[in-house]
């Protein structure tokens, strides 16, 4: 049975309520019942790390893969959606190395790898519970049961066999190459990890004298900002094309050569310096030079401590002169690579062990760290004369994703896929997929692939799946294994857990008689690689599962941030373009970066962010989703996150949403409790109504249906988003605040049932729509509107949850697009004026004159005309007009410059345009209107910088005193803003009633409850006095409660009274419980004295139309005569025939009986077709 709906709602506790409901329900894991015999749409979870709590940015991917896979099951398909966690890597390890102080290899070799990875399985999980809390409560719907970890032996299995395959390929190989290398965690990193942390740093900045061996008084100059790089200085290089110049330094007396267009690296003014001599940087090539330090001098013999010729050498920063340290830097290894100065088989020059300290090789600084390194080296070239200028230089540094610690470039023996003659297949596969935005695909994620480098899958690390490579100890022999079953095989031992522990040991014998095993080399896969592996290891592909994968394979729908552009997104296409020449998923969206307030990236350490959970709780899971996915974020923009914003959801959008659907239920056990008509919902109903507000509701509906198939269809959560919001508006300010009256039942019986059909039409819509955005509120409503459907409706389906059902099928019959172009225009026209009314500050309940409308097209006219009723309702006048010429009135365009945009770039002409602009005639206006340029003094200016208004010409007699202008470059609104004083009057007769309500509704009271109003007015003799007294038939009917002055009585219960100031007078309201007078010809029925007064047979007539009626019908009342009002106030509000019928019924208790009524009192004669016309008579009712 539904319920009526409280007048409160505390959000977050109500998503309580329904997370227990879906627990007894089991309602998730009923969905994937229901839905298991359908069509599969297939749906990848990338992993998180489980060793912190979700922040902002896992809540946004999280709710729009929710929101995706909620509108998949709702659109017909079965989709199976299961949690992943990243569980191996550099984020356990460091949390360790924090926990148990361990600063290298060293440290872990003494306590054990077997031990180290236990410390890291129990630490990997840690907030696994926290994250499923999370999770759920935030209304995700995933499963955490059948989840997949990265440590689990099958998925470890299945990279394997990844792995395997990318080695049979010829796709694996071993190099040495210069990559960013995390000090900190004593790994070397991808090029995609290191481009993820950027960061402004000031570090030092000198330039280093190289004195030429054949000229030991001329020195080659070079700048670096890394001066930990000096001691492994190989070469220097120049671009060969470039000028260089040999130059006297005035302070010193030195000759330095350096590239010409750098000479202010080192000197600010041209007389500091002499140039000697000019020449090309190819002049240099071969020349010799003094090493900086002793410990590499024997390289010599190689071709060390030369100059080398490469055109990566620019003009834009240093000295033109760039010193070369091959294993520190990818450039300075190509270029000595090519000079020979290093080879394949030659001793790599690379003095820092794996935790960034100089080894003992390079004796002045051995055990230093090399950043903390860098001002003892300075002051050692100072010392030994080769110093020549000192500063810093601010400059954008990569850090470490995990540690936050500064990377170097470091030369690393590693493990590579063959990824750079992917490339061409990499950009293929990346055009067949479809990203949301797609600039991200095209620009981002394209630019990235076409530099796309050779990806270094290993890592010297203990915690992470081992790379399956035994090789023999000179290196000829090279096994790869691809199962569990494989190395058990050639090992002859059986293992059930695969990290280094278990595997580190086992030999495989060599094919080659008398030679010695080959044991696993060992490194571990970086954990990029177990994440790009996902689609087959979650399956245990190809070992088990191998038909659901490839029915299921590429994914339907992936998303993750903006980030994995150069993370997730890059390794799965990598992998399986290597494995299928496949793309691995079809559809992806991409959001962009959650800030803080400031812009600035979220820190835990700033705390400039409030906690997810303490935001949920205090606003609700559904006011949070809706504010991250109604974002720029959703289009790969950045959000700086206002928790006021999520407020304002709740404010904005929830509130009204939630009252339109308590009004329905209100209204439906108003019904029921006055009419006795129990209240079933019936779509077959909806197309019956003539009623405009009803058809337009109606058709826009479903036009809504239509725009969200076709947008999600195409993943635009960013345009759907938005327009459900704007729907929520709509329907709340415009549909139901129009039609309170006829779901009141106003309008009688028949047309109040239209109304509430079409209002729980719209309501149960909106709850299907919305679902997959706001899970909760949907299902909290959905769990009372289900009461009120027709058996018919479950045609033998469970339908106990909202999320149970499909989305609802577009009806295109109750698509009118006329009426929605009508009414379309009717609003704008009422905004226009509201707009007006708040220039003016004239509030809408005071009433105005005339509004008049302007257009050209007669279309447009005859929409508002149809419409005109509700344009004086809203706008609060008295008549409209409408006309397609502007001049008649006198209203012209006239226009004034934007200072604060033009001015800076008009400078001295500023005045003149802002003068000539005012001079331009209203053709030319409307012209600029139009196309959004116009040139005024040889200045092109766009619409921004212009200002367009409305003003009146002096030649119609129609001025801004009487009317005001606005246009929202369509339509033209004129409002009579003139005072009158009865107009006034009955604005301050609207304050009154307002006054009522809110004490009404601050008392806890609901429209059904009988109560009497009474009122006083200090000092009595105030015009508010009056103003109440003639208007009282109009408060009544408002309030549809009795109204009388005081004195108040003394026997009756108060329920509430307060004083409020009125226009300067003191307005004491008291409310009692009940009615207190009988209406004269009622039964004191509560809820219909709106048209019914006070004795006016005999006594003062009202002051608007009105008949007397008299009951000549057999039975209990017959003689018995009252009042019905046929508008009110005066000139406002006319009834029909039908609703005067409905007011007779009520005044004399006829409900239920066929009666009519004449203007005759013996026999019947019909009161012919205008009411108008019967003003004062007295009408008979007759039995029919």
């Amino acid at each position: 049975m539904a319920q009526q709906v409280s007048d409160h709602i505390n959000f977050p506790k109500s998503e309580e309520e329904i997370l227990k409901l879906w627990q007894k329900l089991n309602a998730f894991q009923t969905t994937l019942k229901q839905s298991k015999s359908r069509p599969r749409y297939s749906f990848y979870d990338g992993p998180p790390f489980a060793t912190g709590l979700p922040h902002y940015g896992h809540i946004l991917a999280g709710t729009i893969k929710d929101i995706v896979t909620r509108y998949a099951h709702q659109s017909g398909f079965h989709v199976d959606r299961r949690f992943g966690w990243d569980c191996h890597g550099l984020p356990v390890e460091y949390e360790i190395d924090k926990t148990l102080g361990i600063t290298g290899p060293d440290d872990v070799m003494k306590m054990g790898i077997k031990r180290y990875n236990s410390e890291c399985r129990n630490i990997v999980m840690r907030y696994s519970e926290d994250w499923r809390t999370i999770v759920t409560r935030l209304g995700r719907w995933i499963d955490f049961d059948n989840d997949y970890k990265t440590l689990y032996p099958w998925f470890m299995e299945s990279i394997w066999w990844v792995f395997r395959q990318l080695f049979d390929k010829g796709l694996v190989y071993r190099g040495v190459k210069v990559m960013p290398y995390s000090t900190a965690c004593s790994t070397p990193l991808s090029n995609f990890e290191a481009n993820q942390n950027y960061k402004d740093v000031v570090d030092p900045a000198v330039i280093i004298s190289f004195p030429l061996e054949d000229e030991a008084d001329v020195s080659l100059i070079a700048w670096t900002t890394t001066p930990w790089t000096l001691p492994s200085n190989l070469a220097l290089c120049v671009n060969p094309k470039h000028t260089y110049v040999k130059v006297q330094d005035h302070s010193t007396d030195r000759v330095y050569i350096m590239m010409e267009a750098r000479l202010s690296a080192l000197f600010k003014q041209e007389d500091e310096y002499t140039v000697i001599e000019k020449f090309l940087g190819a002049t240099l090539e071969k020349r010799r030079y003094t090493p900086l330090f002793p410990y590499y001098s024997s390289h010599s013999e190689r071709g060390a401590f030369t100059v080398c010729c490469d055109d990566y050498v620019t003009e834009e920063s240093g000295t033109g002169v760039v010193h070369q340290a091959p294993y520190f830097g990818a450039e300075d290894y190509r270029v000595c690579m090519r000079y020979g100065i290093i080879g394949k088989e030659s001793d790599i020059v690379c003095p820092v062990d794996a935790s960034g300290n100089f080894s003992p090789e390079v004796t002045h600084f051995a055990g230093m760290y090399v950043k903390d390194a860098d001002k003892h080296i300075i002051k050692h070239l100072k010392q030994s004369h080769r110093l020549v200028h000192q500063g810093t230089t601010k400059h954008s540094y990569p850090f470490c994703w995990r540690s936050e610690s500064p990377l170097i470039y470091r030369a690393v023996p590693s493990w590579f896929i063959r990824v750079e003659e992917l490339v061409d297949n990499l950009l293929a596969n990346n055009q067949t997929t479809y990203w949301v935005p797609d600039y991200v695909k095209d620009k981002r994620f394209a630019n990235w692939l076409r530099d796309a480098h050779d990806w270094a899958v290993s890592r010297n690390r203990y915690w992470g799946t081992p790379i399956p490579l035994w090789v023999s100890e000179d290196g000829e022999e090279v096994v790869c294994i691809g199962s569990i079953d494989e190395l058990t095989q050639l090992t002859g031992v059986k293992v059930t857990d695969l990290h280094r522990e278990n595997v580190d040991d086992l030999t495989i014998p060599s094919k080659r008689p008398g030679m010695p095993p080959l044991k696993r080399i060992s490194e571990v896969f970086d954990c990029w690689f177990e994440s790009g592996s996902m689609p087959y290891a979650q399956a245990h592909y190809p070992f088990e599962n191998r038909r659901e994968f490839e029915d299921s394979f590429p994914a339907d729908f992936i998303a993750e941030g903006i980030d994995q552009t150069r993370g997730w997104f890059y390794t799965l296409l990598v992998i399986s373009t290597a494995l299928f020449d496949k793309p691995p998923f079809k559809n992806l969206i991409v959001n962009g970066l959650v800030l803080a307030s400031d812009g600035q990236k979220m820190s835990k350490r700033k705390k400039n962010y409030p906690d997810p959970m303490e935001v949920v709780n205090k606003h609700g899971a559904d006011a949070m989703r809706l504010y991250l996915i109604n974002s720029p974020v959703v289009r790969g923009d950045s959000l700086k996150f206002k928790e006021e914003g999520v407020r304002d959801i709740l404010k904005d959008v929830f509130l009204p949403w939630y009252n339109a659907y308590r009004f329905l239920m209100q209204n439906v056990g108003r019904l029921e409790s006055e009419e006795g008509i129990k209240f079933v919902y019936n779509e077959d109903e909806l197309n019956k109504s003539d009623n405009v507000m009803d058809r337009w509701i109606l058709s826009a509906t479903q036009s809504l249906v239509k725009f969200f198939k076709q947008e999600m269809s195409g993943y635009r959560l960013y345009t759907v988003v938005p327009c459900l919001v704007k729907f929520i508006d709509t329907l709340t300010n415009w549909y139901v605040r129009s039609n309170r009256k006829r779901l009141k039942g106003d309008g009688g019986v028949g047309d109040c049932l239209h109304a509430l059909e079409t209002l729980y039409c719209v309501l149960l819509t909106m709850c299907r729509l919305m679902a997959p955005f706001t899970p909760f509120l949907t299902e909290l409503m959905y769990q009372n509107l289900r009461h009120l459907l027709p058996p018919t409706f479950h045609r033998g389906e469970d339908t106990a949850s909202i999320h149970y059902l499909m989305l609802p099928h577009t009806r295109e019959h109750l698509i009118d697009t006329n009426i929605e172009r009508a009414v379309q225009r009717m609003q704008a026209a009422v905004e226009l004026g509201r707009v007006i009314r708040d220039r003016k500050t004239l509030p809408t309940k005071y009433p105005l004159k005339e509004v008049i409308v302007i257009h050209k097209d007669e279309e447009c006219m005859d929409d508002i005309k149809s419409l005109e009723n509700y344009i004086k309702e809203e706008l609060n006048v008295k008549k409209i007009s409408v006309s397609r010429d502007k001049q008649r009135f006198g209203v012209r365009l006239k226009a004034d410059l934007d200072f604060q945009l033009v001015g800076r770039r008009l400078k001295g002409d500023v005045k003149t345009v802002a003068s000539e602009i005012k001079k331009l005639t209203d053709r030319q206006l409307e012209e600029f209107q139009q196309s959004g340029e116009i040139s005024v003094c040889g200045h092109t200016l766009c619409r921004e910088e212009v200002k367009l208004s409305y003003t009146f010409s002096d030649t119609t007699g129609v001025t801004s005193s009487q009317y005001e202008a606005h246009s929202d470059g369509e339509i033209i609104v004129l409002l009579d803003i003139s005072p009158d004083q009865s107009m006034l009057d009955e604005g301050v007769a609207r304050e009154v009633i307002n006054r009522m309500q809110k004490l009404r509704k601050k008392a806890g009271l609901i429209p059904s409850n009988d109560i009497t109003i009474y009122y006083s007015v200090l000092p009595a003799d105030d015009k508010l006095t009056d103003i109440i007294h003639t208007h009282t038939d109009f408060i009544v009917q408002t309030v549809r409660q009795p109204v009388l002055q005081f004195p108040k009585p003394t026997d009756a219960e108060l329920i509430i009274e307060e004083t409020t100031q009125l226009k300067g007078a003191d307005l004491l309201l008291s409310i009692f419980r009940g009615h207190l007078v009988k209406m004269k010809g009622t039964n004191d029925r509560s809820s219909d004295v709106s048209n019914v007064v006070p004795p006016a047979v005999s006594g003062d007539a009202p002051a608007c139309l009105f008949v007397n009626v008299e009951n000549r019908t057999e039975g209990p009342g017959r003689g018995d005569r009252g009042t019905v009002l046929l508008e009110n106030p005066a000139g406002r509000y006319p009834i029909s025939e039908t609703d005067l019928m409905k007011q007779v019924k009520v005044v004399f208790d006829l409900h239920g009986k066929s009666v009519k009524l004449s203007t005759s009192k013996q026999t019947f004669t019909g009161i012919g077709d205008s009411l108008e016309a019967l003003k004062g008579q007295m009408l008979y009712i007759f039995t029919d």
